[in-house]
């Protein structure tokens, strides 16, 4: 179950670092976009990251060149049927992941492999809009991916198990770590971390400390690289926000219910980073 051909469907913030890894990791990669101009913008992004590589002397110039010439973007699906793999990267929205993998079930040959990089939605529900439901895994990767070490390989009730395999061996031939988990709304990571970041605004909805102090508390008190709060910005409240309610229509528990605060952040559009604000102002920049 060779790979050697990668298809991404989706060159955002994610698609992007997906497609460099596998680039860099010496996998020829087609990955598609709605429009040139966004198939540009996808490349510059990719083109930024390794520049930065570059000069930090992570990479040399000629390793920038090369992975570049692995990568080619296309706004034709059916240019992905050369693939082995194809990794969806779009925009979490059920209905049109599982109208994407419709469409690719009927161009591509039935050995392809294909992978969702959802966060949060239900593997096993994309499958079933295809014809091949054993040959359909999760790969989660995590942003910056080319920086992240992890990658949650979802294997569902319909996934083979050389399938499975086959997926954790990609991963890991991208440097990553693969972890197994099953299709589950949050799978590892953000079963634990979800809940964890809706409670510290609870606790600065309950006075318990400041924004600043919860965030230095976990920081330096367990160590975590940036408090919750610097991490619900970097990440994105309307995101946070999404995954907590899919969360919570899976589950019904407490725990995984948005915080009143978050609700309202976010339908004031202050959404962290990306808005220039959220639980911390970056409009100067810092």
């Amino acid at each position: 179950m060779a790979i050697k051909n990668v298809g991404v469907l989706g060159c955002g913030l994610m698609g992007s670092g997906i497609v460099q890894v596998c680039a860099q990791s010496g996998y020829e990669v087609i990955f598609t976009e709605v429009s040139q101009q966004l198939i540009d913008k996808g490349m510059a992004l990719i083109g930024k990251f390794l520049s930065k590589g570059v000069e930090k002397g992570k990479i040399s110039e000629e390793d920038k060149k090369t992975t570049l010439s692995r990568i080619k973007g296309t706004t034709e699906l059916k240019e992905l049927s050369v693939c082995d793999l194809i990794i969806e990267a779009a925009v979490e929205n059920m209905d049109l992941k599982k109208k994407l993998f419709s469409q690719l079930d009927e161009i591509c040959p039935p050995e392809t492999i294909f992978a969702s990089n959802t966060s949060s939605l239900s593997i096993t529900e994309m499958a079933s809009s295809t014809k091949r439901p054993d040959r359909f895994i999760g790969l989660h990767f995590f942003n910056p991916v080319p920086l992240m070490a992890l990658a949650e390989v979802i294997k569902t009730i319909m996934t083979l198990d050389e399938v499975f395999q086959a997926g954790s061996e990609f991963a890991k031939s991208l440097g990553k770590t693969p972890i197994k988990t099953s299709d589950r709304t949050g799978f590892i990571v953000n079963r634990l971390l979800v809940p964890y970041l809706l409670d510290a605004i609870r606790a600065l909805e309950e006075g318990v400390g400041t924004v600043e102090d919860i965030d230095n508390g976990m920081r330096l008190g367990c160590g975590y690289p940036m408090g919750p709060f610097t991490l619900l910005d970097f990440v994105g409240l309307d995101t946070t926000l999404y995954i907590a309610n899919i969360m919570f229509e899976e589950f019904k528990e407490k725990r995984f219910a948005p915080p009143p605060l978050l609700k309202k952040m976010v339908a004031a559009g202050r959404l962290g980073r990306k808005s220039g604000r959220g639980f911390y102002d970056y409009s100067k920049g810092k």
